[in-house]
């Protein structure tokens, strides 16, 4: 028999051998955990900040608890005393109760039972089925590659890989937001029977939901809980140059240089790797950046904004290993060596083995902090690339892993997180406004120390740009505002090929409404990875005179734009929505909003069709019936709303203007509407 007892936050449920906590855990949301231990306690690197609720009331009838929180309603059902026992069931409701938003089931009735716990010792196997809704459609869940906007169907390993991120929260069309708050190793199956969510190795339960009258709302509520992102730097907001790699000063300078000669915006130039003496020794490598002052000096002279790459590996052989291995603040292995990554260094041929800090180690973040500070921060340097952060080990072993927080299984997805958290808390510390470090992952809360992330090593093709269209949508649904991916892809694209000349064109006129405006890859042809690596010319005049025609408008239309885009980063900082929206954010009573992946709005006034196939001149495009339409490059009025063809010739993509929002044209010599 389940004993309820309530407090003032919520109310435990007692059954067996099982702890169950529901909490009111800000407006309209409640946090639930669950566990076999002695008590519930806090999750390892939570991505929940104190949340206050306002509107909380409790009743407790015999078998069952229901917890009020505004519009959200958690029931808790005894089934102790049913034919086949199962353990309290957990229910969800929205509107005050009116109707069911989820709920917790079993797969069968003579099944294990819908919160299970496997295994021995501290860590357990633990999981929590809910049941699936006809019709449902599911978004956000960080960033990945598969290209669907709607997850629903899908399987989604819950770990940080080159180019997916993990960040484990789920919108649902039926009115309710759900963070799986763990940030161990796992998986969410989101079948057309059943939801569930399976954490590898876990002390408890513990997850989050609320609800709200509109989607943005829900996206408002969980960045508000996880922590609101900081104002985006002005200087971010215009064009991003970078290469892998710049191999000297002098050749960095000259790309600078040669922008300002061809009068080309450039807002920020990029030292990428291999810049340092060895991996885990963060400072530049003299032979090749002999005067690293004399270019931040330069290049913010004319308006350009340097940003270093970082790496959070080290090499066994760097000067600083030895105490960093003394001191405990490299991620530690249970069994075998604790090695992770073979990679390649300054200072040797082949590859070597590297090794990863530990920055859920709080001296561990003040220690990078320190040599960060000592060979880039003394230079002015205030824009970091944390690369590789997710992190990128091989063998996937997190078992294996042993961190300051835990087991790897338990708490590794929480790296980057906690990796830009070390670089915003020094920035801060420095007296610095601005925060902005590019990340290649993301966990839940990330946001809040002024992560941007991109898409990771993608490969240059249409296929991957049309893959990148829902990959930003789903991440700024998943709390990440600030959002980019390399222009014209990461790898495999040859600047002399038709082909390729095309894709970097609809590339950029994409990356023009993207909250991070910015151009990287390695191109061909050149070796693809090495201490000496630097590949073809990736500049904008690189891919001949046609493209690069097109290409000088695109940073022209962004500069225009800026106003704007500080404007929508100025909102993403108070509410949490993103730039980047799906259009079901702006339109969530269009039955079409919820389905189309290849489009998007950019701000609340501008409506963005991309390009993503090879020789396409024109495409479908859904107008939302809720607004008037002007055509962007025109400005004429738009007739009729719905589905359109629209012409799409290589100088231009499909783009709409909200009429009587903030602009009635993009072309030059446009303004705002009055």
């Amino acid at each position: 028999m389940a004993t309820f007892v309530g407090d003032k936050s919520g109310f435990s449920v007692y059954e067996g051998q099982e702890i169950l906590r529901v909490e009111a855990w800000g407006d309209n949301s409640a946090r639930v955990r669950s566990t076999l231990g002695p008590c519930v306690t806090e999750t390892p690197g939570s991505a929940l900040g104190e949340a206050e609720a306002t509107n909380v009331s409790l009743e407790i009838l015999g078998d069952r608890a229901r917890m009020h929180n505004g519009d959200l309603v958690v029931e808790v059902l005894d089934r102790s005393a049913e034919e086949f026992p199962f353990p309290p069931l957990v229910r969800f409701f929205g509107s005050g109760g009116a109707r069911e938003l989820f709920s917790e089931r079993a797969s069968h009735f003579s099944s294990p039972p819908h919160r299970r716990y496997s295994g021995s010792g501290d860590l357990h196997r633990c999981e929590v089925t809910f049941k699936a809704f006809a019709g449902e459609r599911i978004y956000g869940l960080g960033q990945h590659q598969h290209g669907l906007l709607d997850q629903k169907g899908t399987v989604i390993d819950l770990v940080q890989r080159n180019s997916e991120v993990c960040v484990p929260f789920a919108l649902s069309n039926r009115g309710y937001g759900f963070l799986w708050n763990m940030p161990g190793v796992g998986r969410v199956e989101l079948a057309a029977n059943r939801t569930r969510w399976v954490a590898d190795g876990a002390r408890q339960l513990d997850y989050w939901v609320t609800t709200g009258l509109t989607p943005a709302e829900i996206v408002s509520r969980y960045s508000t809980v996880t922590g609101l992102p900081p104002m985006m730097p002005a200087w971010a907001s215009g064009f991003w140059q970078s290469k892998l790699r710049y191999r000297t000063q002098h050749e960095l300078l000259e790309v600078a240089r040669e922008h300002k000669r061809r009068g080309l915006p450039l807002s920020v130039i990029v030292v990428d790797y291999f810049h340092w003496t060895r991996q885990g020794e963060w400072k530049f490598d003299t032979a090749e950046w002999p005067d690293p002052q004399a270019m931040v000096d330069e290049l913010r002279g004319l308006g350009i904004e340097v940003m270093v790459s970082i790496w959070p590996t080290v090499n066994p052989a760097s000067e600083n290993y030895s105490e960093m291995d003394m001191r405990g603040l490299l991620v530690g292995n249970v069994r075998g060596l604790p090695l992770h990554l073979p990679f390649w260094d300054k200072g040797r041929d082949g590859q070597t083995f590297v090794r990863y800090y530990d920055p859920t180690n709080p001296e561990a973040r003040r220690y990078i902090w320190q040599k960060v500070t000592e060979g880039y921060r003394r230079f002015g340097i205030r824009a970091f690339w944390l690369d590789a952060c997710e992190p990128e080990m091989r063998p996937e072993d997190p078992e294996s892993a042993l961190y300051y927080l835990g087991s790897g299984i338990e708490v590794q997805n929480v790296y980057p997180r906690e990796h830009a958290r070390g670089f915003a808390e020094g920035l801060l510390a420095d007296g610095e406004k601005d925060l902005l470090m590019l990340c290649r992952s993301a966990w839940a809360g990330s946001q809040r120390y002024g992560a941007a992330v991109w898409s990771g090593d993608i490969d240059s093709s249409f296929e991957a740009l049309a893959a990148q269209v829902p990959a930003g949508l789903n991440i700024g649904i998943s709390g990440i505002p600030w959002w980019t991916t390399d222009i014209g892809g990461f790898k495999g694209g040859d600047p002399s090929s038709a082909y390729f000349r095309e894709l970097v064109v609809r590339w950029f006129q994409f990356g023009v409404f993207c909250p991070l405006f910015r151009l990287h890859g390695v191109r061909e042809p050149g070796p693809l990875v090495g201490s000496g690596q630097t590949g073809s010319p990736n500049e904008v005049w690189s891919f001949g005179d046609e493209a690069y025609g097109i290409i000088r408008e695109q940073l022209a239309i962004r500069e225009r734009l800026r106003p704007y885009v500080m404007d929508q980063m100025a909102a993403a900082a108070a509410t949490g929505v993103p730039p980047m929206r799906a259009l079901f954010l702006e339109f969530p009573n269009e039955t079409p909003a919820w389905e189309v992946r290849d489009e998007f709005m950019f701000g609340p006034d501008i409506l963005v069709a991309p390009v993503t196939v090879y020789g396409e001149r024109a495409r479908d495009v859904y107008l939302p019936e809720g607004a008037s339409w002007l055509d962007a490059w025109t400005g004429a009025p738009v007739k009729g709303n719905g589905w359109t063809t629209a012409e799409a010739p290589l100088e231009r993509i499909p783009v709409y203007l909200r009429q009587g929002g903030a602009l009635n044209t993009l072309s030059s010599g446009g303004g705002s509407q009055e």
